[in-house]
């Protein structure tokens, strides 16, 4: 494999990151638009042509030593395998129809080449992650799209709220990386290296691991990927996500920063599976998670709130799967997931670019004439999304199902009642959104209409995939499961014989999106029902309304108690040193004020000094 296409592939983002920093301003909106867009349409043509031309053996691209410390030994390299172009093709796709679609969303904004310039850097992250040959590489990557989060989601800084959310992000996230810090440490000592393809054959072949120490690093790597993934209890920080434009919500919840966590610890399958305590921990709080988001999502009235909640929710369902073993499973329903959602959050985007900002579901309604092309795509993507046959989501998510009915009833109930949910909210949000009369102003009813085209073709692009995507994976021909499988040990790639079982659980879940698709039919579009203002939510939805209140508490716990403690610091310790500090230096000037009194020109006073001098030194050497 060429090297210099690898290099030109991670730099093309970066280069036009650099572009919009220094020549941005000056060059223009529409050059800020379309550089940034074609330095990363340039990473998915390479990638393309890297996935078209690969062989089955992973390459290993090592372009210098970076660590040598005794045994201990880490390059600067790449990693190009199945995986790592499975993920480059959605994270440099859809991120080019993001950056398209950026150009006119973004377009009235003052600071457009700061945004494009952070959306180029948010790619060159990514990238860096998902090629890096070993952890240390991964963790360039991981704390760089942290870093490129929280520019983005709080990139209309005026508005506080928006910072609070980018502050959030970046705080929630340290906590987790720590985890991840902790993994790579244990990891480090135990075998002496990082690096991925020499970490599987030490621990596939090895005879004599600590399964202790192994199932403590496989714990505290999950921390990190429950941190970047939005998993409970680091998962709140992802809704508030949505506070940055809207092509950044897309961004981070369809095809980067939150599939990160997906990526490790599928990068790691042969460390996970040698512990499966861990591996049990990952699957129950990937199901706890899908439940919990999903009834949140429930009663959300932001169209984009809806949407976190959704994604944070099928994070949940992507790591059932993990937890049960079936990585492969998790692959595919991430990809299928990175075209709806990405489809789902430009469609939001458009209506509230179509609604002047309005982002309440309750002030929208009857826009399916006015924008019958955002309808449509978004139609497509949330029956994708709830599981109807025969598209991309029903693929994916029931192969999610299958694996969980095979592995742990409890955990099949758990992934079916959220997929329910999830289909009679994003309906709820079809119906809320796109039927009966309008309820927004008069002056909003006058403006409405349908995007432009650089807003639209992404839409539509995205749709088609959502509707098609899923045939890279049908049960008994998967493509993908092949195309994985060196990845993999032959136990986890095993796929399900399909029989009448597995007809059976297919039809479960056909009949409960439908049942989901029926009642929010039957409550927001014949019985016209509007969701009540927020002084007047009373109840579980009240409950649910609120998020369970996990914010206060965590406010309550940690917040509250944290600027306590601040204040204490800052008031009384940081008040009394302060005091001492500045005490001795008042010392000191005082001295030296006595001291500036005896040099006055004065040449009687030096001599009657120099002579005390000199009878003080005799009167030392002599007695």
């Amino acid at each position: 494999m060429d090297t210099s296409l690898v290099l030109v592939l991670l730099l093309a983002p970066f280069l036009g990151f650099l572009f919009n920093v220094f020549l941005g301003k000056k060059a223009g909106k529409s050059i800020v638009g379309i550089v940034g867009t074609l330095s990363v349409a340039v990473s998915f043509a390479i990638t393309l042509y890297l996935f078209g031309n690969a062989s089955q053996e992973p390459v290993v691209i090592n372009l210098f030593d970076w660590i040598s410390i005794q045994r201990f030994e880490v390059s600067f390299g790449f990693l190009i395998d199945q995986l790592s172009l499975i993920w480059l093709l959605f994270v440099t796709g859809i991120g080019s129809l993001i950056h398209l679609y950026s150009i006119s969303y973004m377009h009235d904004d003052e600071k457009m080449h700061s945004f494009f310039a952070y959306l180029n850097l948010f790619i060159f992250f990514m990238i860096t992650l998902v090629i890096g040959s070993n952890l240390l590489m991964m963790f360039i990557g991981w704390e760089g799209v942290g870093l490129c989060s929280y520019l983005l989601i709080g990139f209309w800084y005026k508005n506080q709220d928006f910072n609070d959310a980018a502050k959030k992000a970046f705080i929630m996230n340290r906590i987790g990386d720590l985890g991840f810090l902790i993994g790579i440490f244990i990891v480090g000592s135990l075998f002496n290296t990082l690096d991925f393809t020499s970490l599987k054959n030490i621990i596939t072949t090895a005879t004599d691991i600590n399964d202790l120490w192994i199932a403590l690093a496989a714990l505290a790597l999950f921390i990190g990927a429950a941190g970047k993934s939005a998993q409970i209890p680091l998962y709140t920080w992802l809704p508030d996500a949505m506070a940055g434009p809207t092509p950044v919500s897309a961004l981070i919840h369809a095809a980067t920063m939150v599939t990160a966590g997906i990526f490790m610890v599928t990068r790691l399958n042969f460390l996970f599976d040698m512990a499966p305590s861990v591996q049990n921990i990952i699957a129950i709080v990937g199901a706890a998670t899908a439940l919990v988001a999903a009834t949140i999502a429930l009663v959300q009235n932001d169209i984009k709130k809806v949407l976190a909640y959704s994604t944070v929710s099928q994070l949940g369902l992507m790591f059932l799967a993990l937890g049960l073993g079936a990585y492969e499973v998790a692959v595919f329903h991430v990809i299928t997931h990175a075209f709806f959602k990405a489809c789902l959050f430009l469609g939001s985007g458009s209506v509230i670019h179509g609604l002047q900002g309005e982002q309440d579901m309750r002030k929208m309604g009857g826009l399916k004439k006015a924008m019958p092309i955002t309808f449509w795509t978004m139609l497509i993507a949330a029956l994708a999304i709830s599981g109807i046959f025969p598209l991309a989501g029903f693929w994916s998510k029931d192969e999610i199902l299958m694996t969980a009915f095979h592995a742990n009833i409890t955990l099949w109930v758990i992934g079916s009642i959220a997929s329910i949910m999830t289909a009679f909210y994003m309906f709820r949000l079809i119906y809320l959104t796109f039927f009966n009369s309008f309820r927004g102003t008069e002056e909003q009813k006058h403006h409405l209409h349908e995007s432009p085209g650089l807003i639209t073709l992404p839409l539509i692009i995205l749709a088609i995939l959502s509707f098609f995507g899923g045939i890279i994976s049908l049960p008994g021909h998967s493509w993908l499961n092949e195309y994985l499988a060196p990845l993999f040990s032959k136990v986890a790639q095993e796929e399900h014989s399909f029989g009448t079982t597995e007809y059976v659980l297919m039809a479960i879940a056909t009949i409960g999106a439908l049942i989901g698709i029926g009642i929010a039919y039957k409550k927001y579009l014949k019985d016209n029902t509007i969701p009540s203002e927020d002084a007047e939510i009373t109840g579980v939805s009240k409950v649910l309304y609120n998020k369970y209140y996990v914010d206060e508490v965590y406010d309550a716990i940690f917040v509250k108690p944290v600027n306590v403690l601040s204040s204490f610091f800052r008031d009384s310790v940081e008040t009394t040193l302060s005091a001492m500090v500045f005490g001795l230096g008042k010392v000191t000037n005082e001295i030296a004020l006595q001291g500036k009194k005896v040099h006055n020109g004065s040449v009687g006073l030096y001599l009657f000094a120099f002579v005390i001098g000199v009878i003080a030194i005799i009167t030392y050497l002599f007695l």
